[in-house]
């Protein structure tokens, strides 16, 4: 942990407590290295835990019923849009092809005889042969025929689709996942054959914080792609080589949680980045007019946070403060101290309130520099 926790009960009551130590006071102890809080504009970074997913990621299943004959790929390898991956037995499917394709050439020629009927009844109906009647009927017969050449049509296309099915195609580039069935497998309708990836880009989802949200409203965008950039770190501690941008938002806030998610797209044109791999979101958040101290001055008491500072009469007091984030080896402060203060940086568990102390001033930009050197 950043913050310094004290467990020594005696410290606790020496802070609060109404009559001080006579042995503390004004007596000098050793010298202690004091700091004056930092004022600057700064940056810091966030994480943020993610979720990975492909831009397209489908399952691929069969559509007829039949045995698996051919399988064209394999397990981890990438296909491309319209590519064979899977054959399903046709010759059933080719059978029912044919008799569709029969059934329509009868009704073809059945409507055609049709038509010749219906061509001389009217003119025997023309010349009083036979009545008007009999027309009629002869035109319903056709009428009929015709509805039979349609339906005929539409089995044909029908026995067409269910035998182009047996040829189960890539609908997209992407990268195979586990194909679970064998060469000889009976495979019903609805069966998985695999699923299908598209990883050339990726969405990651990551939740943030209400107030989170809306400090990310108030950082500039990308200029180049006109929304919010970021950064993402691998599980294994690597940075993705690519910047991602923040494209959408959920509607809302979770309510248990208090969260709400963002989706970020990354490109991944080399494939390292897998459906359902996992990292963080690592995010820029500018601060301006930052106020920081040393984690290291700071302890706490009953979830309260203090330092200890010095006054101009080298006398040690407790200070409260309200930390508004934690940055490495320091705490940006909401409220609570001033520029000007002179605050205890090492063994401020040596200390007690109302001690006089001799003191060593260093910079803070010194410290820091150092801390960030060990």
């Amino acid at each position: 942990m950043y913050l310094l926790r004290l467990s020594l009960l005696g410290l606790g009551l020496a802070l609060f407590s109404c009559s001080k130590s006579k042995e503390g006071e004004g007596k000098v102890n050793d010298t202690y290295v004091v700091t004056n809080p930092l004022v600057i504009d700064t940056t810091y970074i966030q994480d943020f835990v993610a979720d990975i997913n492909c831009v397209k990621n489908i399952e691929i299943r069969a559509r007829v019923k039949g045995y698996l004959e051919r399988i064209y790929i394999d397990e981890g390898k990438p296909v491309a849009a319209g590519q064979v991956m899977f054959l399903i037995s046709s010759q059933e499917y080719k059978q029912d092809l044919l008799k569709a394709n029969a059934k329509l050439k009868n009704s073809i020629a059945e409507a055609k005889a049709a038509e010749l009927m219906v061509q001389n009844t009217k003119l025997l109906v023309d010349k009083s042969v036979v009545s008007v009647t009999e027309l009629e009927m002869a035109q319903a017969k056709l009428d009929a025929l015709n509805s039979m050449i349609d339906e005929a049509k539409s089995e044909v296309e029908t026995a067409k689709l269910k035998l182009s099915y047996t040829e189960i195609r890539a609908p997209f580039s992407g990268v195979i996942d586990r194909i679970p069935n064998k060469v000889g497998s009976l495979i019903d309708e609805g069966t998985l054959m695999t699923t299908l990836s598209d990883n050339s880009e990726v969405y990651v989802y990551f939740n943030v914080s209400e107030k989170e949200y809306l400090e990310f409203f108030k950082q500039k965008i990308d200029n180049e792609s006109g929304k919010k950039s970021v950064t993402l770190a691998l599980a294994n501690g690597d940075i993705h080589p690519y910047k991602g941008h923040v494209e959408t938002i959920e509607g809302e806030f979770d309510n248990e949680t208090g969260s709400i998610a963002f989706r970020a797209r990354f490109p991944n044109p080399k494939g390292i980045l897998k459906q359902g791999s996992s990292g963080k979101i690592r995010y820029e958040r500018k601060v301006s007019k930052a106020m920081l101290i040393p984690q290291k001055s700071t302890f706490e008491v009953q979830d309260k946070s203090y330092v200890y500072v010095v006054d101009a009469q080298n006398q040690v007091k407790a200070k409260s403060f309200v930390p508004l984030m934690r940055i490495p080896h320091l705490f940006i402060v909401e409220s609570g101290i001033e520029a000007g203060d002179k605050i205890i940086y090492e063994g401020i568990q040596n200390v007690k309130e109302g001690q006089t102390v001799k003191t060593q001033t260093e910079s803070l930009q010194k410290i820091v520099k150092e801390l960030g050197n060990q």
